[in-house]
């Protein structure tokens, strides 16, 4: 076998919604070293003002483990786990060890880390949620604070609207 392939190395898991607690517990009983990333965020419930610890990356942690075929399938075999991610063709894709050591450091310090999607000016954009919802338009800008600006064109011109970032997906772009 390839040593590159028997060398422990990180790989990113997919796991099934909301299972990210229950697939690194069972990955720890197993005894792998697992790793799922964590930042504190306030609640979004409105009746609760506290804050809460989320998976950084929803639907995903990193495993550290050798591609060996008995360990792959302890792994996929965990409840809730998916597959491990990489190009559909060949082997899991591994994460650098100074990426995870990254963020390691950022999750421990307990400092705000922002997320969110990158948008680009120009991009068309569906507003998913609010009393918005269903319109399409044009990124604009971020406003901050998980903001956005959206340019909806009207009759030849065009109406700006704020709306919150998580209310906005990207369209795909339409060939012709």
């Amino acid at each position: 076998m390839n040593d590159a392939i028997l060398k422990p190395a990180w790989y990113v898991l997919h796991v099934k919604s909301r299972f990210e607690n229950v697939v690194n517990e069972g990955l720890i009983k197993k005894s792998f070293e697992a790793f799922l990333p964590k930042i504190r965020v306030r609640s979004k419930r409105r009746d609760r003002r506290k804050m809460i610890h989320v998976p950084l990356f929803p639907g995903y942690l990193f495993v550290r483990t050798k591609l060996d075929p008995h360990l792959h399938l302890e792994i996929v075999k965990t409840v809730g786990s998916v597959r491990l991610v990489g190009n559909r063709t060949g082997p899991p894709v591994s994460v650098p060890d100074d990426v995870v050591g990254s963020l390691r450091i950022m999750v421990a310090a307990e400092e705000a880390v922002t997320t969110g999607h990158l948008y680009r000016k120009g991009e068309r954009v569906l507003v998913t949620g609010g009393t918005l919802a269903g319109v399409i338009g044009v990124f604009s800008q971020f406003r901050g604070k998980g903001r956005v600006i959206v340019n909806i064109d009207i009759l030849g011109q065009f109406a700006a609207v704020e709306v919150s970032e998580d209310d906005v997906v990207t369209l795909p772009e339409i060939i012709s």
